[in-house]
């Protein structure tokens, strides 16, 4: 009998005959059954997430946009890691200090780019080099990596970094640098890492397609040096307006959202097939005032003419303006309960926050009387930017705070706009108040970037829209961030931010509470910083 020396049965072809000679079924619906099988199969390896922003970019190193670095993190990876909690671990490199001015950084041999390179010290030198030769970045990551003064390749796998002096926050500026492949980027532009030719990294996803508006696709990296992931494909759809967001969900169209409006929150937490995780925000919602120039936009009297000088100078006015508030009016209504009213320049979790500093409370009449005392009693006219599709509520915020301003004597117009208008009229410092939303794995970090006199050859003042300046914050900002001691740099950073709090160097109005929505077979962690990660949600083992 001759042996038979077909193939084996490909798994396809194995159902349909099972289906066939134990069922009864002709061939052409097994086909159709398998068809249905392998799309079960395939969708149940895929997750779909709506993002509440759009992303500009996939450049790693030209903007620093909390929107960008969700979706540049699936492909790039970092030395530095931090946890949900913002504490640094090691991501791509461990290190080592041999003395206050030099740092070690040893790579984990054997990670593989997406071309199948394997990383190395070059990559690393020119990573760390590539943000301060980018032009015409709105706001990029310079202040990471300007206080490195000497980048030396020790060997295929070892950097060493020096820094002029002692500086405690190089873990956290370096969590915030993502790796590139020298070779990919080298002349690479940002249609290259758009189109995804230069988006070559060594991330968990590669960048399967980018359609700035609509999604990012990802497909997973097989040679991923953290090991095998559970989604072969990952899908970032971006949704900002927040009802179709939670409709999305609701609908099964996604399988996780993030930034779930505080409106759906109960909805969401009553339907059984949905699950909720939560945690209070690195980010501190602020108000910038134009405290720089002697005529901001928009600033009037009440007579529509031009004032005299900026009110803003004036720190009677900046309590005025942060007494007049009512910040537990709108983390309780506003917000619905979903913010903490706020002081600091960072929450209370986040490295350097004072505990002894408070929210100003609310008074209207003290508020009143600051105005007077500064030549204001009739008030002024001001204009108010804010986005209206980045954080949560942005627009009411704006709206309720133009109206608590109003009732002191400020009238506020608010000139509301999407994300991607807004923040290159804001840097142009084209409004006299600007919202921000800011989070930083520390106090020190923030108020280098936010108050810090500008200095672009420090990288000082990066997002500091309202022109503020003060040697003595500088000096405790430089001071904080020279300290390595921990403890002793978090007992300074807690000066700086009493100082800028005492100032009013801007006017912090809450942190916000994040909350992610999933499907119940599904796990998050929630994260402090606000990132949504497909490569950390995880399966629920016997939930479907």
């Amino acid at each position: 009998m001759t042996p038979d020396k077909s193939p084996p049965l490909s798994q396809s072809a194995f159902i349909c005959v099972y289906l066939r000679f134990h069922s009864g079924i002709s061939w052409r619906l097994g086909v159709l059954v398998v068809q249905l099988f392998l799309a079960a199969g395939a969708q149940a390896a895929e997750l779909r997430i709506g993002l509440s922003a759009d992303v500009t970019t996939m450049d790693p190193h030209f903007i620093a946009a909390q929107p960008n670095l969700t979706a540049q993190h699936h492909v790039f990876d970092t030395l530095v890691r931090t946890d949900e909690r913002s504490r640094p671990f090691p991501g791509i490199a461990t290190w080592r200090t041999p003395d206050a001015l030099t740092w070690e950084f040893t790579l984990r041999q054997g990670v593989k780019f997406h071309d199948g390179s394997e990383l190395t010290a070059e990559d690393v030198a020119y990573s760390l080099e590539r943000p301060l030769k980018i032009k015409g970045s709105p706001g990029g990551f310079q202040t990471y990596v300007r206080p490195i003064v000497a980048r030396e390749v020790v060997d295929r796998y070892t950097i060493r970094l020096r820094t002029a002096a002692p500086y405690g926050a190089l873990l956290q500026d370096l969590a915030e640098v993502m790796i590139v492949s020298k070779q990919a980027t080298a002349q690479a532009t940002g249609e290259d890492f758009d189109r995804g030719k230069a988006a070559v990294g060594t991330g968990p996803y590669k960048l399967a397609r980018f359609a700035r508006g609509d999604r990012i696709e990802f497909v997973r990296h097989e040679e991923y040096w953290g090991g095998r992931l559970p989604w072969d494909k990952v899908t970032l759809l971006i949704l900002p307006s927040d009802p179709v967001r939670t409709a999305a969900l609701l609908s099964g169209q996604v399988d996780a959202v993030e930034h779930v409006p505080t409106a759906d929150i109960a909805r969401v937490r009553k339907t059984p097939a949905l699950r909720l995780e939560q945690t209070v925000s690195w980010r501190t919602i602020l108000l910038h005032l134009d405290q720089q120039r002697d005529r901001p936009p928009g600033m009037l009297s009440k007579a529509g003419k031009p004032l005299d000088k900026n009110p803003f100078k004036d720190l009677r006015v900046r309590q005025a303006m942060s007494k007049a508030i009512n910040r537990q009016a709108i983390a309780e209504r506003v917000m619905e309960k979903l913010a903490l009213p706020a002081a600091n320049v960072v929450s209370p979790s986040v490295f350097g926050h004072d505990p002894t500093v408070k929210p100003d409370a609310y008074d209207p009449g003290g508020a009143k009387k600051l105005l007077a005392e500064a030549g204001y009693p009739d008030g002024f006219t001001v204009t108010l930017g804010t986005p209206n599709n980045r954080y949560i509520n942005d627009e009411q915020v704006a709206q309720t705070v133009a109206q608590m301003l109003a009732r002191v004597g400020i009238v506020t117009r608010v000139e509301a706009m999407p994300l991607s208008v807004y923040f290159g009229k804001a840097r142009n410092q084209e409004f006299g108040v600007s919202l921000l939303g800011w989070g930083s794995r520390a106090a020190d970090l923030a108020l280098r970037s936010l108050v810090a006199t500008v200095n672009p050859d420090q990288g000082y003042g990066a997002w500091n829209w309202g022109g503020y300046s003060n040697p003595r914050l500088d000096k405790l900002i430089a001071e904080s961030l020279g300290t390595v001691d921990p403890a002793k740099r978090e007992a300074i950073a807690r000066k700086a931010s009493a100082l800028a709090a005492q100032e009013v160097a801007f006017i912090p109005l809450h942190y916000q509470v994040v909350t992610w929505a999933m499907k119940s077979h599904l796990s998050y962690t929630a994260r402090t910083d606000e990132f949504t990660f497909a490569h950390h949600f995880q399966p629920v083992s016997g939930k479907r």
